[in-house]
Order: structure tokens, then C-alpha cells, then sequence
């Protein structure tokens, strides 16, 4: 299987290979979102925290003798009756990280690569350089290829200032390392692009 392979300016120029160890791979949902769920969860920083009974301040006195004023019985202000007292059973700082093997994370990426290319989701361009930084330049490329109110993650193989200014105030577009993708970010949008270094760089880390 092979997919075409545009310019910037819409013409084919050529194809590239999807290997068939992708092609052959099944996809397996269940561990896309083992994989999907272990991202979201580590991206938590865990530093909730609320103060107990023993970490408020105050406290060291008793706030009034025991009889003889026809109120409650109170031997401390950091009691969680009492307005500023400590917190019962609050959160604490702990840590969310989940760790996945190596191989469900490989094979998450590759179920979620091969679906996007079933469904025509992945466009591979020769290049991504761009002539000017203009957000409207771009957004006309957008238009060109119907892409103008998808969501979109692009691949860029190398830094480009031009393409991250041009795509800076695109709302529906995300620019990501194709070196440090997350499963997350490739699952999340409507259509891929990749440069054609990207696109290779991929199939190397998917492959190996």
C-alpha cells in the first residue's frame, strides 16, 4: 500500500510505502485505551493537598472551661467542627504515575496510525517550508485541501519558524514533534499531516 505523496500547493509528487508489518498489524482498541488512560493519568501532578487536625495552626489552649457556660464542650479550635479547623479525611499529595510495557505502548500507536490511514485521516507533503508566516497564507492551504474546520495535529520532522508562526492562531491546529508524539495527540484530531522526513522518522519508531 502506498500514499500519495502533495506539495504544499496541492500536486502529487510522488508516494511513500506503508510498510506491510504495519499493514498486517491488528488493531487492538482495548490496549489503545490502556495506553490512552496511562497518558492522561501520569499527565496529573498530584499535589492536592488539605490540612488535618494536626497541621492547622492554633490549638495549643483550650478555648473555654469544660462546665458552667451552657455550651458545648470544646477542647480545641482545630477540631473540624469549627470554622478553620482541620479537614477530615482530605486529599494529600501522592502520586498518579501508571507505567505501560513497551510493546502495548508501540502497538497502541500502531492501531491508532493504521485506523487513521484506512479512513484517508493521513496526508504526507514533501515539505512543510513555507514561503512567508502569515496565519492566512497557511489557512489558504488549509481550504485548498478542505481542511479548514478539521481538527489537526501536523508532524513536523525539524523546527520551522515560519510554519509555527503561520499556525499560531489556527485554533483546530496543533503542532508536535514527530520524534515525541503521544498517543494522545494522534488520536485526537480529525486529520494528520506529516512532512515526508516525519513520515519516515515514524515508521522508523513504529517499526523497530
Amino acid at each position: 500500500m502506498k500514499l500519495t505523496l502533495k506539495s504544499i500547493n496541492g500536486k502529487d509528487v510522488g508516494t511513500v510505502l506503508v510498510p506491510k508489518s504495519l499493514l498486517e498489524t491488528r488493531i487492538n482498541s482495548s490496549v489503545v485505551r490502556q495506553a490512552l488512560l496511562a497518558e492522561m493519568v501520569n499527565l496529573r501532578q498530584g499535589t492536592h493537598s488539605a490540612k488535618n487536625r494536626s497541621q492547622v495552626s492554633g490549638g495549643g489552649k483550650k478555648p473555654w472551661k469544660q462546665k458552667g457556660r451552657g455550651a458545648a464542650r470544646a477542647g480545641t479550635i482545630r477540631s473540624p467542627l469549627w470554622k478553620g479547623g482541620g479537614a477530615v479525611f482530605g486529599p494529600s499529595p501522592h502520586d498518579y504515575y501508571h507505567k505501560i510495557s513497551k510493546k502495548m505502548s508501540l502497538l497502541a500507536r500502531k492501531s491508532v496510525l493504521l485506523d487513521k490511514i484506512k479512513k484517508d485521516e493521513v496526508l504526507v507533503f514533501d515539505n512543510f517550508f513555507l514561503e512567508t508566516s502569515k496565519t492566512s497564507f497557511f489557512n489558504k492551504i488549509l481550504i485548498s485541501f478542505g481542511l479548514e474546520n478539521k481538527k489537526i495535529t501536523l508532524l513536523s520532522s525539524s523546527v520551522n519558524i515560519n510554519l509555527d508562526r503561520s499556525v499560531n492562531n489556527l485554533f483546530n491546529v496543533y503542532v508536535v514533534n514527530v520524534n515525541c508524539v503521544s498517543i494522545y495527540e494522534l488520536l485526537d484530531c480529525d486529520c494528520l499531516l506529516l512532512d515526508e522526513m516525519g513520515y519516515k522518522s515514524l515508521m522508523q519508531i513504529l517499526m523497530r
